[in-house]
């Protein structure tokens, strides 16, 4: 039986930049037949949540409900949902809807982080018009095939970053068939990056921690970090010139070192963009051309990259490092976050 047309989300909204996140409800658009409904119980707080409460990559749709490491209990679904139950524990990451049609290339093809026709957890449309709120949340609905079943070993606060921040990293590390013996850098060791160093241990590559200071060397080392260069050190950037296969970006600190970046990876290396500066990048031509160096970007996942990385970190015992709030200190917490002081993901409850 689907959901009255009469229920309401309460939420934490923004209504316009620089303001503070408010009590709000919403009314959710009706629950779909393929759509389950989930009681939130946990959401963690996301880089891309504060870009958006600033309109920092474009306009904001506002009033928005950012959030979209979700976790929680599905209450109701659609009659045509499979594989799901009510009360089961599910998971919804940065993607809520793709049209999954087999003559879209990107849904076809299993790229369906890219189709055409996709809706992000937030601050997108549907093709109807009405719009998606996040998990900053007492409910959300979603399309059934983007609620994760989250294993039993992981707990619910911990897997919540995993949904976005596991799988955006995770996901171009298996694309790109990261193995052992591969020489693997990672910029960043913040919410993001602290869980590519587990991924890339764990996938058996030497695993190089980059970061401008030398604040978060010990953590780094713990996990998996075999190397450390710190990019204001010049005797650190000479030994490690040439040093890598891939190096995965995970900051987005605006006027980034681009050129020093390239400068760490060897012939044929692969720089990849996980993070998404408001800036433009900049880079000169030569940092690549003579040694062959791809500098990619990567989005998310697609759906079996979400349960490939779910499956993953359940097997590895990877886990984010986290800190925890009620959602009522929402504010508080998008402040840590803003402030630097995160080690290394705010994980809000219900």
């Amino acid at each position: 039986m689907l959901s009255s047309t009469d229920t309401q989300f309460d939420c934490y909204a923004c209504h316009g930049k620089d303001e503070a996140l408010k009590p709000w409800a919403y009314k959710p658009r009706p629950l779909g037949e393929d759509d389950v409904e989930i009681a939130i119980s946990h959401c963690g707080i996301c880089g891309s949540d504060i870009h958006t409460l600033d309109s920092g990559w474009g306009a904001t749709k506002y009033p928005v409900v950012v959030g979209h490491e979700i976790v929680g209990k599905i209450v109701d679904k659609g009659p045509r949902v499979s594989g799901l139950e009510i009360g089961d524990r599910v998971g919804v990451g940065p993607q809520v809807f793709a049209c999954l049609k087999s003559d879209c290339k990107a849904c076809s093809s299993g790229n369906d982080a890219t189709c055409p026709n996709k809706v992000g957890a937030y601050n997108s449309k549907y093709a109807d018009g009405s719009k998606s709120y996040g998990g900053y949340s007492k409910g959300i609905r979603v399309l059934s095939h983007y609620a994760f079943k989250i294993p039993e070993v992981i707990d619910s606060a911990e897997a919540a970053p995993i949904l976005c921040a596991g799988v955006t990293v995770f996901t171009p590390m298996r694309r790109y068939g990261v193995k052992a013996g591969d020489r693997v850098g990672v910029v960043g060791i913040g919410g993001l990056g602290h869980l590519a160093l587990q991924y890339a241990k764990a996938l058996g590559a030497e695993v190089t921690a980059i970061s401008t200071s030398t604040n978060k060397k010990s953590e780094a080392q713990q996990l998996g970090a075999s190397h450390f260069v710190n990019l204001r050190d010049e005797e650190d950037m000479k030994k490690a010139s040439r040093s890598l296969d891939y190096l995965f970006i995970t900051s987005n600190a605006s006027d980034a070192p681009y050129d020093q970046y390239a400068s760490l990876l060897d012939t044929f290396g692969k720089m990849v963009l996980l993070a998404a500066p408001e800036d433009i990048i900049k880079i000169r031509p030569f940092s690549l051309i003579p040694r062959n160096i791809t500098l990619v970007g990567s989005i998310i996942g697609s759906i079996e990259d979400q349960k490939a990385t779910l499956e993953f970190s359940a097997k590895h015992n990877i886990r984010p490092m986290i800190e925890k709030l009620p959602m009522s200190k929402v504010n508080e917490g998008l402040k840590h976050v803003r402030d630097g002081k995160v080690r290394y993901r705010v994980v809000l409850e219900n």
